[in-house]
């Protein structure tokens, strides 16, 4: 599976970002997808998942309320739609892929990052 993620930028504190994640290879209902983000000097981190089936999403506690995952097995596209951001979601995101569950340590498939910056 190939993954290609875009839609990155630089946004005001308080803004909204859509990152789009492109799939190909095997079909998107083949398995769990989801996004990580790494900020300067610190470790990569989990943001959200979503199942093979797209009925069961996570996310990450930073995120919940703000941020959202999303599918289109059509269009083999998966987004994560990114509002009220502020200056510590700065960081490379990356979209990635799962055969097996969405536990963290099955994502073995990932993408390139795209940069967010969130301005004061």
């Amino acid at each position: 599976v190939q993954l290609q993620a875009s839609g990155g930028g630089l946004v005001q504190a308080g803004g909204s970002l859509r990152l789009t994640c492109a799939v190909s290879g095997r079909t998107l209902s083949s398995y769990g997808l989801g996004w990580f983000r790494q900020a300067p000097g610190k470790e990569r981190e989990f943001v959200a998942a979503i199942s093979w089936s797209g009925s069961n999403t996570y996310h990450a506690d930073s995120v919940k309320g703000r941020f959202t995952i999303s599918k289109d097995n059509r269009k083999k596209t998966v987004y994560l739609d990114m509002n009220s951001l502020n200056f510590e979601d700065t960081a490379v995101y990356y979209c990635a892929a799962s055969f097996k569950s969405l536990a963290q340590s099955d994502f073995r498939s990932w993408g390139q990052g795209t940069l967010v910056t969130v301005s004061s």
